[in-house]
């Protein structure tokens, strides 16, 4: 190994998870092939909403290589309990019972009923159609307003109601500030229902070990989370269960969840004895995978006539789906706390319905929650801005907090650990000079340029690295918001960093690889990080919400701290030195004022292994484990602004620039962060344009696949102009933040402005998302003939005629 001084961190190490992704060396869990391995597919229910009244599977087990058909009934005495909901959020939450299938009722399209086992997938696919199920159709609820009125069609009759809960917070004197304020903004806002598309659709294998134990391969986010999950639905003990995540290709919070499928692996490995496997199809995903968002938010400012922000009141719907998955309650509570955004304002006020219909479960997609919340105060902000005659710009730097380093606390009652943001505000503007776009979209409103001009801003923070337990705790989460990690260098000086976080994209080898490298003072060559199998790495609560550089990277900094400690003992002990008077840089221990008198990192790790001359009382060996559970969650923020083209005579909307100024705290990795920001912004462009999942009346989901599901390509991404600030956590050693979820929660709102800024001057104001096409369109029609009623109206002095349709139901107010 070459000694060397570098620093690793915030340099662009290449990642070393690719060279395997991209020559086809990885190890997805579909290439998992075991002797003897039978493979099984379900029965899913055509219909939202029936009652089944008989199963008839004499059939399917007839046809060719089909090993053996089950129906609910059938495994009934394989389940300990049902499929948990993770966060019991209130006391009186109503949960119903979950089980991998359903033997009563159906509930959503796609609730599986029935599997079929087979010698491999085709067959069991090609036997599902023989198994005869007799649906009797009952009244299907998709409208979450709809679904509490009195009378509505009960998703579960069992619980009396479709609301699943309803939780509240305010901070300060809400009815005061708006008794007091000039002026009061009031919205609705839709987050429509999105469709989570990993490039890797799920899979399970499940098979059996000597004695009792078994082993389950998934393309999961969560393989700890889930071996403690499976462990309580199927019986298994836990010490008896390993549980690993392979190569695993995207997630998104798609795979942060137990499925029915990976119950089933498990409990059909142990009826017949052998390993099972199921790999899902990408239009079975659309109906079986969780969805994301689906909400309806109202949401009011109260204001001076200055603009400044007096208190904000928040009204939420969120739509469950049909069932409660692991994370489904807490989503829209984990943007509860966002609604104010960067703003400092007095009174607060959040209350969230949640409500089940006969749609497919919701759960975390990529932000969970806080993409929601950025979305309605930006959205409403500029609104404000608006009514009051302010530029976007200016009513945003009037209510940020000031610049702070140590935690400060916002409306919501939560602290924000620190923040700058004036000074990403300023530098977006800067990098997208705009000045120069307003004078550019003067020009051509002036012009009557049929192509319009559009800045949208969207400034914003988020809370990340979720834990610490304790708040979990007190979330209804049960606690467990730590993270683990063991380092352990080897007799050669080579190391091993074991890891409780397990990646499906964010390039953790790569990352802690850094972090031990620079602690260590090896190259990141030299590091082994070790992931994702619960025998190898026994301790985790896994990735999800950006919490695993300010979490995990953090506990892998920690350990690898306690293994410089210990190695400083050794080596004053082999230098006959006291310990004080050991310096350690570049992984070479030295005689403080002799540096001449040394030793490598790999000649105390020689010695350790040895044993041979120690310090008296001290173990042999060079690891050590951490636990660390973060005072603080923690909170990047940045400004972005988004410039599009809309043409007004066919409603298309093209994207002709981003700029974003993020700040994660201190970067790792340049590379990673701006890949994530790429993906990120992506995926929040998606949302602001193409993407929805509609169901119609009868509980069918149209958009069922990607003929109308519409999911962006490289074409309809822009161009990034990305710069970063570097404004240090307090909450942990290295000061980082996380950046996993960034793009998503920046740029929905900063498309939507940008399209309502390019039309304002025609009287848009808003615009649901996705901005489709037609949609603009129709705003632009509808504008123009509310221009033309009241117009009309003040030539004869008759009163304007209200339009027949209202797409925005709010609307801005005094």
């Amino acid at each position: 190994m070459t000694e060397t001084a570098q620093r690793y961190v915030g340099g662009g190490v290449p990642r070393k998870e690719d060279p395997a992704l991209v020559t086809g060396r990885a190890t997805w869990t579909d290439n998992i092939k075991l002797p003897g391995m039978l493979h099984f597919a379900l029965v899913r229910s055509p219909m939202a909403h029936a009652k089944i009244n008989r199963i008839d599977v004499s059939a399917a087990r007839e046809q060719p290589g089909v090993v053996a058909v089950f129906t609910a009934e059938d495994l009934r005495d394989e389940w300990a309990a049902p499929i948990p909901c993770g966060w019991q959020v209130t006391e009186d939450l109503r949960v119903p019972e979950h089980w991998p299938l359903t033997g009563d009722k159906v509930r959503y399209l796609g609730d599986p009923v029935a599997v079929v086992v087979a010698e491999d997938r085709y067959a069991a696919k090609d036997a599902l159609e023989f198994v005869e199920v007799d649906y009797e159709p009952l009244d299907v609820v998709t409208d979450m307003e709809e679904a509490l009125k009195e009378g509505a069609p009960l998703v579960h009759e069992d619980l009396g109601t479709n609301e699943c809960y309803t939780w509240p917070l305010q901070n300060g004197d809400v009815d005061e500030a708006f008794g007091r304020a000039d002026v009061v903004v009031k919205e609705r806002y839709i987050q429509q229902r999105l469709i989570p598309n990993a490039i890797e659709p799920r899979a399970v294998v499940a098979q059996p070990e000597p004695g009792g134990s078994f082993t389950v391969y998934s393309s999961t986010q969560v393989p700890h989370i889930l071996k403690s999950v499976l462990s309580a639905i199927c019986g298994v003990p836990e010490h008896r269960l390993r549980v690993v995540a392979p190569d695993v290709g995207g997630g998104f919070g798609s795979k942060l969840n137990v499925y029915p499928e990976e119950a089933l692996a498990l409990a059909l490995s142990r009826r017949l004895g052998v390993p099972v496997k199921w790999v899902e199809e990408r239009s079975e995903n659309y109906l079986a995978t969780i969805h994301g968002r689906d909400q309806i938010q109202d949401i009011e400012v109260a204001a001076t006539s200055d603009g400044k922000i007096l208190g904000m009141k928040v009204e939420l719907l969120a739509d469950m789906g049909a069932y409660l998955q692991l994370g489904t309650t807490v989503v829209p509570l984990l943007g509860a706390f966002m609604y104010p955004g960067l703003y400092d304002f007095d009174a607060y006020s959040f209350k969230c319905t949640a409500v089940y219909t006969n749609k497919t479960p919701t759960d975390a997609y990529r932000g969970a929650g806080r993409p929601e919340a950025a979305y309605a105060v930006e959205r409403i902000v500029d609104a404000l801005a608006r009514r009051l005659g302010m530029d976007p710009a200016e009513i945003r730097r009037k209510n940020f907090h000031p610049p702070f380093d140590e935690p400060r606390t916002q409306p919501a009652g939560i602290q924000y650990d620190s923040g700058n943001y004036e000074m990403v505000l300023d530098r977006v503007m800067e990098l997208a000079d705009y000045e120069g776009l307003r004078e550019e979209q003067r020009r051509r409103r002036e012009s009557g340029d049929p192509v319009q001009l559009g800045i949208g801003f969207s400034t914003y923070t988020e809370i990340c690295g979720i834990a610490p337990s304790q708040v979990a705790a007190a979330l209804g989460g049960g606690g467990a918001g730590w993270e683990a990690a063991s380092v352990r260098v080897l007799s050669s000086g080579k190391v091993e960093v074991v890891t409780g976080t397990s990646p499906h994209g964010q390039g953790h080898v790569t990352s802690w690889s850094q972090i031990a490298a620079d602690a260590l003072g090896v190259s990141p060559d030299d590091v082994e990080v070790i992931h994702g199998d619960t025998d190898s790495a026994p301790w985790g609560r896994d990735t999800y919400g950006s919490r695993s550089l300010p979490v995990g990277g953090v506990a892998v900094y920690l350990a690898a701290q306690k293994v410089v400690e210990k190695a400083k003992k050794i080596a004053a002990h082999m230098l006959e030195a006291a310990e004080g008077d050991i310096e350690f840089e570049g992984g070479r221990f030295s005689v403080r004022g002799s540096p001449d008198r040394n030793v490598t990192l790999q000649q105390v790790a020689g010695a350790a292994f040895l044993a041979a001359d120690l310090p008296e009382g001290l173990e042999p060996g060079l690891s050590a484990e951490t636990f660390f559970d973060p005072p603080n969650f923690t909170f990047p923020f940045g400004a972005h602004i988004c410039v599009v083209e809309v043409d007004t005579e066919t409603g298309k909307v093209k994207i002709r620039d981003y700029f974003a100024v993020d700040d994660c705290g201190p970067v790792v990795n340049p590379q990673i962060v701006d890949g994530q920001l790429h993906g990120g912004i992506a995926q929040g462009i998606a949302q602001a344009l193409y993407e929805e999942a509609v169901y119609d009346e009868d509980g069918n989901l149209v958009t069922g696949s990607m003929v109308d599901y519409l999911v962006p390509g490289a074409p309809e991404v822009p161009r990034y102009t990305l710069e970063r600030t570097e404004t240090p956590s307090p909450s942990n050693p290295l000061g980082v933040k996380g950046v996993g979820e960034a793009g998503t929660i920046g740029s929905p709102p900063a498309v939507i402005n940008a399209v309502i800024d390019a039309l304002s001057h025609l009287g848009v104001t808003h615009i649901d998302m996705p901005a489709s096409p037609a949609r603009v369109w129709q705003a632009i029609q509808e504008a123009r003939g509310r221009e033309a009623s009241a117009g009309e109206a003040s030539r004869t002095g008759r009163p304007a005629q209200a339009p027949d349709h209202e797409e925005h139901p709010g609307g801005e107010s005094l």
